[in-house]
């Protein structure tokens, strides 16, 4: 990091403080994701979570948000879904079923990676998935309060700028690093690094870091998270997490990866972590707060 991150001063913060976003990834791809926020969501360590609208447990993520609307922790986002990427649980586009859109694979479901996405799917027909995306997470009741990409689909020159766009039309923050040396900006390193100062001077909240509690180890999930946390810089990072209940609809779509996404509902399940976790000399912050300071300090 070159510069103080500007966010911090106007989060009160000083500018070698480290503020972090605590989020959860993936509500509503699957059952326990929508039971697992509901107990999260109470223990009060978490500071921001986003929802899948094209998944099928959206109805009932979008259900649990009108519920909890008045709940102080409450804070979702969008996050927008161009990937399927489970083999035996799919999922489409809501704005099209046209095959000449680029957004569909040859099952007629949204592509299972990234790379096959960025090379296929039309600029103009994923801006209409994106708008299609957060129209429905509104009509549903949902007070989002920012925008991220799933699987980082999205952090590609052909569309990050509609990404961005999106975030200032509907006035919240998109997830997006001041420094590009994270693992979800790889590829296209340098023509993503000259946009940065124009979306922070369009007024964009931007990351100094991101990480994410790895999906392939899940002993001792709760020193890797400290581990991780005592090793963030100062400025603003964002930590991305996986909670979900266990379920056998977990184990069934999710083989693999499914121990570290119940060891991330154990642990934050506990209203002492997020103590220890400010104990760190950690600022949590949530989405919202971001959210706040683009609309002039509006709730």
């Amino acid at each position: 990091m070159t510069t103080s991150n500007p966010i911090l001063k106007k989060l009160g913060l000083a500018p070698d403080d480290r503020a972090v976003v605590l989020h959860v990834d993936d509500m509503g791809n699957m059952q326990g994701t929508v039971d697992a926020y509901g107990e999260l969501l109470d223990a009060g360590v978490i500071s921001s979570a986003a929802v899948m609208v094209p998944c099928p447990w959206f109805p009932a993520a979008a259900e649990f948000c009108r519920a909890q609307a008045s709940h102080p922790n409450l804070d979702m986002g969008v996050h927008l879904t161009v990937t399927s990427e489970y083999s035996g649980y799919r999922w489409g586009p809501i704005s099209t079923s046209d095959r000449q859109s680029g957004l569909l694979d040859d099952d007629g479901y949204m592509h299972g990676l990234a790379a096959p996405f960025q090379r296929q799917a039309a600029v103009a027909a994923v801006r209409q998935e994106l708008r299609a995306q957060i129209e429905r997470a509104l009509a549903a009741g949902i007070d989002i309060t920012h925008i991220d990409s799933h699987m980082g689909s999205l952090f590609h020159p052909k569309f990050i700028n509609d990404y961005v766009d999106l975030a200032l039309e509907y006035n919240v923050p998109a997830f997006l690093p001041r420094e590009v040396d994270m693992f979800l900006f790889e590829e296209a390193h340098a023509d993503l690094m000259a946009r940065i100062p124009q979306w922070e001077e369009r007024g964009l909240p931007l990351f100094d870091f991101a990480t994410i509690l790895p999906l392939n180890e899940a002993t001792n999930r709760r020193e890797t998270l400290f581990r991780i946390l005592g090793s963030l810089p100062p400025g603003l990072s964002y930590l991305m997490l996986h909670p979900t209940k266990d379920t056998p609809e977990l184990r069934q779509v999710s083989p693999v990866d499914w121990p570290c996404r119940v060891a991330d509902y154990e642990t934050f399940r506990d209203p002492a972590l997020r103590q220890s976790v400010e104990a760190q000399g950690l600022h949590v912050i949530g989405m919202r707060d971001l959210r706040d300071l683009m609309r002039g300090g509006e709730n």
